[in-house]
């Protein structure tokens, strides 16, 4: 097996999920505790069968979106099977956490609860938000619309985000701003 196809198994991105859990919440205490009760990582585990199923072929939607709605059901964490989500994604708590359809989310993001990536229109289009490499989204944090967080960037709880984030940057607030000195260097 090469180094590419390691990194791509299954298994091993299983070993990376519980890896950024220990790493990411001082309060995990080892791999075995995480797979046993983390919803957040649940939810993510469970997300890339059903994206595979999604992309796979238009007949499999349906069971796509069913596996997709009992996770919901069983971790409090909806992420629709047509998101994309990059590697070393962590979910903290997880509880109410909802992630639309044409959602895009790069490696290393941190998300804790109740955080919507969500859209502001109804059309068959990208309408959600591209979360770069890197990223932090506060707990009740709300990024609408069909925007893009740069990497690096910083997100606090409760900000409303709507419109695009440059890289390296922290956005507070409702609706979210900058201040100066708010990129991280």
């Amino acid at each position: 097996m090469t180094l590419r196809e390691l990194a791509s198994s299954a298994w091993f991105r299983v070993y990376e999920d519980l890896q950024t859990a220990l790493r990411e919440d001082p309060a995990a205490h080892s791999k075995f505790m995480v797979a046993l009760v983390y919803p957040g990582v649940h939810a993510v585990w469970v997300h890339r069968l059903c994206h595979k199923l999604w992309v796979s072929s238009p007949a499999l939607r349906p069971l796509a979106r069913l596996i997709s709605q009992l996770s919901r059901t069983l971790t409090q964490v909806e992420i629709h099977p047509g998101a994309v989500i990059g590697r070393r994604f962590f979910i903290d708590h997880g509880n109410g956490v909802v992630i639309g359809e044409t959602a895009e989310i790069g490696d290393d993001v941190l998300m804790y609860h109740q955080v919507t990536l969500g859209g502001r229109s109804r059309g068959r289009f990208k309408r959600h938000p591209t979360i770069g490499d890197g990223v932090l989204l506060g707990a009740g944090a709300k990024i609408i619309g069909p925007i893009t967080i740069g990497a690096g960037s910083k997100v606090g709880a409760n900000a409303l985000v709507v419109k695009d984030v440059p890289p390296g940057s922290v956005v507070t607030g409702i609706p979210a701003n900058m201040t100066a000195g708010d990129v991280i260097a």
